[in-house]
């Protein structure tokens, strides 16, 4: 009778080691298509999402899109008038689309990430303005001191009424006087004499070139403090309210980002004093950016930090007195000002209809103040006794723009970029937590059932 012999144990464990690892790739091969499929999808409906919004927006004025001289002539009479619902269908697919790409960020090669960034900041660069009537604001402040000799920070726009760009600034501002920081005001003046479609391409330009200086500085942040440089680009720069909002206005507080993001450049490399320097003149841009410096200094105490500080604000002052008056270095009574105004999305009008409250009312903005104190001094002693002095700014200004009676879009990107060089998760999942109030805030009327 014939012996049949059992297979030698070794040969026993080498069938299992290679059905193992045969089932483990072909499991990874099936993710991995998986995962592919889910960045092309993401990344279909992110330019298709934002290419919508821009072609809708290009046909003309509508309750979305401002009035504004003809920029995009070579997207009339591809799609239709921009409206409600398509805009707010188009918002949730943009990021329902963004959320799925950041979360599979770690397997999209880094070429990918800038491309698509880079695209879509092109796409809204390549369209009309959207969404906001303030870019004719800055024209018509710098066309006020550029072509007519007037002081903006005297005047409001209705002094120039007969200037082609009158009347395409918001009615709100047409007697106000600019509130915006003399170096910006300085650097616009050039752009003013350009004419009104060459001041607005002027403008478009300024704001596509400081996103692409405010990328590129979070991208080399990230990577100085060893996070994903992949995920704080995309993070920011294909963040919907960043793309369609910040960008698609032309908005200067993309300027007032890159001089942010220039001072923590130079934080990180120990160059104190230029830090500074950078922080205090984009104060002189827009005020809002120099809460920085207090949380650089508690963390830093050198010299350095206080003489960089000093030596700017000397400059930024000397240049906007001599170029404005004593109005043009006076960033205080401008913030007093907008601090008065009340907008229907902001956090503290929401809270108060829901207790029953018509608005926000002046013992209101006594307590949002001090909320706000009270915030920003426990987020300095936490820095002093060694906090990341960039998370603690950057929750600084997420309470100023959560607490803020006038908000905007833009303002809540304000803690963005730094939140994603920051390690402090929390303030990330803060921001995004307020940027997705905002959107359900914004979308609501999609779900209002009808009468």
């Amino acid at each position: 009778m014939n012996q049949i012999s059992n297979p030698p144990p070794l040969a026993l464990e080498g069938a299992a080691a290679q059905g193992a690892t045969v089932s483990l790739a072909r499991v990874t091969g099936v993710r991995s298509r998986r995962v592919t499929g889910a960045l092309v999808l993401a990344t279909i409906v992110l330019l298709a999402a934002t290419l919508e919004i821009v072609i809708d927006g290009a046909v003309g004025h509508s309750p979305l899109i401002p009035k504004s001289p003809q920029i995009a002539g070579w997207l009339s009479g591809v799609g239709e008038r921009l409206g409600f619902r398509v805009f707010l269908i188009a918002l949730l697919a943009d990021i329902a689309a963004y959320a799925l790409f950041l979360s599979l960020i770690g397997s999209v090669p880094r070429r990918l990430a800038i491309v698509l960034v880079a695209a879509l900041n092109m796409i809204v660069f390549a369209g009309p303005i959207l969404f906001s009537t303030d870019v004719f604001s800055y024209i018509a402040y710098a066309r006020m001191g550029a072509s007519h000799g007037l002081n903006p920070y005297l005047h409001g726009p209705f002094t120039i009424h007969s200037d082609p760009v009158y009347k395409y600034v918001g009615s709100d501002w047409v007697r106000v006087p600019t509130a915006y920081g003399p170096i910006y005001t300085l650097i616009t003046y050039p752009l003013g004499l350009l004419g009104l479609a060459g001041a607005l391409w002027g403008m478009k330009l300024l704001a596509l070139a400081a996103s692409a200086g405010t990328l590129w500085l979070t991208w080399r942040c990230a990577a100085k403090r060893a996070l994903d440089p992949r995920f704080a680009l995309f993070a920011v720069g294909a963040n919907p309210l960043y793309v369609t909002y910040a960008l698609g206005g032309a908005h200067n507080d993309l300027i007032m980002l890159l001089f942010m993001m220039v001072g923590v450049t130079f934080a990180l490399q120990e160059r104190d004093a230029s830090a500074a320097s950078a922080i205090i003149a984009g104060a002189f841009i827009k005020a809002t950016v120099g809460v920085l410096w207090p949380f650089m200094l508690a963390s830093r105490r050198t010299l350095g930090t206080v003489g960089g500080a000093l030596g700017a604000a000397a400059l930024c002052a000397l240049a906007g007195y001599l170029a404005f008056g004593v109005h043009g270095v006076d960033l205080v009574a401008a913030l007093n000002r907008d601090a008065a105004l009340v907008s229907t999305d902001s956090f503290p009008t929401e809270i108060a209809h829901l207790f029953g409250k018509p608005g926000v009312f002046p013992v209101d903005h006594v307590m949002l103040k001090a909320g706000l104190v009270l915030v920003a001094v426990h987020m300095l002693w936490r820095t002093w006794r060694g906090y990341d002095w960039v998370a603690a700014s950057g929750w600084a200004l997420l309470a100023i723009s959560v607490t803020s009676t006038w908000l905007l879009a833009w303002y809540i990107l304000w803690p963005l970029p730094l939140a994603v060089v920051s390690r402090d998760r929390r303030l990330l999942i803060a921001t995004f937590a307020v940027q997705a109030l905002f959107v359900i805030h914004q979308t609501s009327p999609l779900f209002a059932p009808v009468s």
